[in-house]
């Protein structure tokens, strides 16, 4: 019976293990740039779709408001894309506060399993609150303004009916 053949180095090396992924950072991302997508792609890499789907609808709503900002365009498409637009700021806003409040262990058993355990501290805290200022807030007054908009179109349909 032959002897076997060591194996090549390459070959029994063991598989590097994975980054983990900040909380801290992930939230400040979601935070600050969560409407360009840049929380999903930290965690998830490039070929995150729904990265890609803020940024479309980021972009989609640049393009509705301009387009509103111009008269140009149809208005039912101009704000077709501008609830595009706020759609992907407000849910970057939620992504922060649903990432922020996960638990430590549930955060690292998804996106930390080899790294240090995560410690939620104030920073994290502090970001949830802010979140869940300025995403209400934004909320609000994107209905506000969207109610406006349409009852004002009401009146001016009819007073145009009864003259």
């Amino acid at each position: 019976m032959p002897a076997a053949t060591p194996a090549s180095p390459a070959t029994t090396r063991p598989p590097a293990p994975a980054r983990g992924k900040s909380k801290l950072l992930t939230v400040a991302l979601a935070f600050l740039f969560g409407s360009l997508g840049a929380h999903r792609f930290y965690l998830g890499g490039l070929r995150d779709v729904y990265g890609w789907a803020h940024l479309l609808g980021l972009l989609g709503g640049v393009v509705g408001i301009a387009s509103m900002a111009a008269d140009a365009g149809t208005p039912a498409l101009n704000w077709t894309f501008a609830v595009a637009g706020g759609a992907s700021v407000i849910s970057a806003y939620l992504a922060a506060i649903v990432y922020g409040l996960r638990p430590d262990d549930k955060w690292d058993a998804r996106f930390n399993p080899h790294g240090k355990p995560t410690r939620s501290g104030w920073p994290v805290v502090i970001l949830v609150i802010l979140s869940l200022l300025i995403g209400t807030g934004l909320l609000m007054a994107g209905l506000a303004i969207s109610f406006q908009t349409f009852f004002e179109s009401q009146v001016e349909a009819a007073r145009e009916l009864s003259q």
